[in-house]
């Protein structure tokens, strides 16, 4: 495979290496977990396993954090921009403690915690075990790849002409990841995760976060693809993928042309009310003021006379505003439906 040579290519190939470097400390965990002794936990954790859990995932961290300069250095040039640097990573700094600050020898021994937990609780002993590999495998993961974000981020810091961020959306991804597809982030203000989020940090210098890159869709070969675009990505899942990620309503409304940053913000406000038609589903997102859909509410009701053209905020939304499987359920026809997801802010 020839050598990436985009920014987006280069992104991808990165975060694919990242992810290569969690899973193989992941799977020593794996190894010295399994060494443990049933009938002591602890003992066997602080005496042998555990220490050498830590060196394994200080190593990883160590590795994850080196990689941050020459990924960063990389998307500059691929940009276009100068290599010179305010200063550069010390990958240490990032290995040997959690991303939370506390030490790692604590933070992986809440694993142990969990068994010895659930075996008190009268859990079989292999059950309890498995619970706390589960919880050791997503904790060390979790570390080694925020040790390579945090060293990123750094190393960013060191380089003036990178700008930001660009959040590239790697499937499979949630509705709340996808709709931030593209989202453009400052260089000190990195976005926020989800437990096992896969969306790529793109650096990007200022002249290409000026350029007509929104809205593309990025692939590298035949693996990891990365999107820009939320309607991009959207379009590239089947009708059941797009079902199960936005909800049946939700995707028959997106694909009816709706807004899906509304769609899926709608349901953060979620709450059943009773009108003339009965029970329905409502949501409080979009009503407050600022907000698109308090906008429509206020120039609709001054359009009608019912408020003073100088209402301003004093405007209140008395409304509910219906989520879009209610405005399915009630619309007698397709154009009602398009007019409905129209009125309530989920259609332009």
């Amino acid at each position: 495979m020839p050598a990436p040579q985009t920014p987006e290519e280069l992104g991808l190939a990165f975060h694919a290496s990242q992810a290569r470097r969690s899973r193989l400390i992941a799977n020593e965990i794996q190894r010295l977990w399994g060494q443990l002794d049933r009938r002591d936990f602890t003992a066997s954790w602080n005496s042998s396993v555990g220490p050498r859990v830590i060196r394994a995932l200080t190593a990883g961290q160590l590795a994850s954090a080196a990689a941050a300069d020459e990924y960063v250095d990389s998307v500059a040039a691929a940009e276009g921009a100068a290599p010179e640097r305010l200063g550069r990573v010390r990958p240490e700094g990032f290995a040997g403690v959690a991303a939370d600050g506390r030490a790692l020898d604590s933070l992986m021994y809440l694993s142990v915690i969990t068994s010895k937990t659930r075996v008190a609780a009268g859990q079989s002993v292999d059950d309890a075990l498995m619970a706390g590999l589960r919880q050791a495998l997503r904790l060390g993961s979790s570390e080694v790849t925020q040790a390579g974000r945090g060293a990123i981020g750094t190393s960013m810091a060191g380089k003036r002409l990178i700008q930001g961020y660009v959040r590239v959306v790697q499937p499979p991804a949630c509705a709340r990841c996808v709709i931030l597809a593209g989202k453009e982030y400052g260089w000190n203000a990195g976005f926020q995760r989800h437990p096992k989020c896969d969306c790529i940090h793109l650096p990007t210098t200022l002249i290409a976060r000026n350029r007509a890159g929104r809205g593309s869709r990025t692939q590298l070969g035949d693996g990891g693809r990365g999107f820009l675009d939320p309607r991009a990505y959207f379009d590239s899942l089947s009708a059941a993928e797009q079902r199960r990620v936005f909800g049946e309503a939700g995707a028959r409304a997106i694909r009816e042309g709706g807004d899906m940053g509304q769609i899926v913000n709608a349901r953060r406000g979620m709450y059943t009310t009773t009108g003339p038609g009965g029970r329905a589903s409502a949501t409080r997102v979009g009503t407050r003021r600022g907000s698109n859909y308090y906008n429509l509410e206020r120039r609709r009701a001054i359009d009608r006379g019912e408020v003073p053209a100088d209402i301003g905020r004093r405007y209140a939304v008395r409304a509910p505003r219906l989520m879009p499987e209610e405005i399915f359920r009630l619309a007698a026809s397709r154009d009602e439906a398009v007019a409905m997801l129209r009125r309530f802010g989920y259609l332009r």
